[in-house]
């Protein structure tokens, strides 16, 4: 949170809230947002990530959101309303990308049969 706060005191944001604009103030082209994407990735993960499919797309940065959010016990409906959908939406789509669930589920089940 210190990084975009920092961003936000030294480049501002645009008058329609977006964070990030080309030096025109225009919406930033795809092209140069892949590029930005790809190296960020290539500096963020390990080699071994960067080989797999984690992350290939800027898109997944929502899936990784959404999964965030669910993984930190977040409800459903909150979930899906943040994201700008609906809660079928969100369980047909997000739950899948959810990574570690299964031991947190398990430990949640067994932390309430021994209530």
């Amino acid at each position: 949170m210190a990084i975009l706060r920092e961003h936000i005191q030294e480049f501002g944001v645009h008058e329609d809230g977006r964070l990030f604009r080309s030096s025109r103030g225009g919406v930033i082209s795809i092209g140069t947002y892949c590029e930005a994407w790809k190296a960020a990735r290539t500096f963020a993960l390990t080699p071994e990530q960067q080989a797999s499919p984690l992350a290939a797309r800027p898109y997944d940065l929502r899936h990784a959101a959404v999964s965030l959010w669910l993984n930190a016990g977040v409800a459903a409906p909150d979930v899906a309303d943040r994201a700008g959908h609906g809660v079928d939406v969100l369980l047909r789509v997000y739950v899948k990308c959810i990574d570690g669930g299964a031991e947190i589920a398990n430990q949640r089940i067994d932390d309430a049969l021994a209530a």
